[in-house]
C-alpha cells in the first residue's frame, strides 16, 4: 500500500476512535430525588399549609441570618443558609431541622468529586452497612423519601444568583422543577452546569474537609439552627 495511502487510513482511524471516545464522555447524573409510583398509605394526611395538590408554603419567615451545624459521624459542618435568596428551602429546611426530621439519618449518596446527598427520612432505621451497601442499586428504595409533600423552586438566577461552587448546599429534586421535599446534597466541587437548575440555599463555611470525607452510609447524627426567630 502506498504510503499517502497509509497515512490517511491511519488518521481516519486515529479521528473515529476520538469520536467514539467523546461520544461516550457524559457528566454525572444531577441530585435526584427519586419517586416512587406505589399509591401513598390512606393515613397519610397532607401537611399543614397544603392544599391538595398543592405545594408547601413553610410557615417560617428566613431572618436572613440562620447558620446550621450539622454533626456527622466524621466531624462538624457549618452552613451559612441563604434565606434570602430561597427564602422557601430555608423556611422548609429549619422546620424539618426543629422537628429534628434529619437527626439519625444517613447519607445514601456519594458520587466522588461531584455530590454528597443525604435526607431520606427512610435511612434513619437503616445500618451504616445497609445503606452503603446498597449505594448505586436503582433497585433501592434509598433516595425515595421525603416529608410527604413538595415545595417551588427557587433556582431562577434573576433571584437566586448563588452558584454551585465547592461547599454548596442544594436541593434535590426530581425531573418536576417542583418536586424538592427533604433531601439535599454538598457540591464536592465547583459543577456549574446545576446553576440554573437545582436551588442552591447555603454554602459551607466551616468543615469542608469533612464534607469530603462523607461517605454513603455515613450518619447525620444532629442538625443545630442559629439566627432563627
Amino acid at each position: 500500500m502506498p504510503r499517502r495511502i497509509q497515512a490517511t487510513a491511519l488518521s481516519v482511524m486515529l479521528l473515529l476512535s476520538l469520536g467514539f471516545a467523546l461520544v461516550g464522555c457524559t457528566q454525572p447524573a444531577p441530585p435526584a430525588e427519586q419517586t416512587e409510583a406505589a399509591t401513598p398509605p390512606a393515613e397519610e394526611q397532607a401537611a399543614p399549609g397544603m392544599e391538595e395538590n398543592a405545594l408547601y408554603t413553610p410557615s417560617y419567615k428566613p431572618t436572613g441570618e440562620e447558620t446550621a451545624v450539622i454533626k456527622t459521624s466524621q466531624g462538624d459542618i457549618t452552613v451559612v443558609l441563604y434565606g434570602k435568596d430561597a427564602p422557601i428551602h430555608v423556611g422548609n429546611f429549619v422546620e424539618l431541622v426543629k422537628k429534628g426530621f434529619y437527626d439519625k439519618t444517613k447519607f445514601h449518596r456519594y458520587e466522588p468529586g461531584f455530590v454528597i446527598q443525604g435526607g431520606d427520612p427512610q435511612t434513619k432505621d437503616a445500618t451504616r452497612e445497609d445503606v452503603a451497601g446498597a449505594a448505586g442499586n436503582p433497585a433501592s428504595m434509598f433516595g425515595t423519601g421525603g416529608p410527604g409533600y413538595t415545595i417551588k423552586g427557587e433556582f431562577d438566577t434573576a433571584t437566586n444568583p448563588n452558584k454551585h461552587v465547592e461547599g454548596a448546599l442544594g436541593m434535590a429534586r426530581s425531573q418536576s422543577p417542583d418536586s424538592a421535599g427533604s433531601q439535599f446534597y454538598f457540591t464536592l466541587a465547583a459543577t456549574p452546569f446545576l446553576d440554573g437548575n437545582y436551588t442552591v440555599f447555603g454554602r459551607v463555611t466551616e468543615g469542608m474537609d469533612v464534607v469530603q470525607k462523607l461517605r454513603a452510609g455515613d450518619e447525620i447524627i444532629s442538625v443545630t439552627i442559629s439566627g432563627a426567630e
